[in-house]
């Protein structure tokens, strides 16, 4: 008996980067989800909890530091990969503070797609 495929949420206020990772994650078997902040990705994952979530840290409304710290209060066992345009040369380096609170990975935009879909291989197995 073949077991339900890994559900993954991708958190962007990008439209193109949510439908570009949602397709990756289809291709590759995963059940994926899609919000434009974090407010509507809390909401989702409430209704339909995720195996990995997937969140741009750099978003209007709850930004990707604020979901991060809700999921880990409130969804302790889900795996977050943190992602970023912004590099440690415009400030703090907020992909550190992300993997401080609990993000399981963290990847640098622009990403390799093949290393997007191991890092959420990898988490989800």
């Amino acid at each position: 008996m073949a077991s339900a495929p890994k559900r993954v949420l991708v958190v962007d206020d990008n439209e193109d980067m949510r439908v570009t990772v949602q397709a990756l994650l289809q291709a590759d078997g995963f059940e994926v989800s899609v919000a434009a902040d974090g407010e509507a990705a809390l909401a989702l994952h409430r209704k339909s909890p995720a195996d990995v979530v997937i969140t741009d840290l750099f978003m209007p409304d709850k930004d990707g530091i604020e979901t991060i710290i809700e999921l880990r209060k409130l969804y302790p066992m889900v795996k977050i990969v943190a992602i970023s345009g912004w590099t440690s040369t415009q400030g703090s380096d907020y992909l550190q503070v992300a993997r401080e609170i609990g993000a399981a990975a963290t990847l640098q935009k622009p990403f390799d797609p093949a290393e997007l879909s191991r890092v959420v291989r990898q988490l989800t197995a």
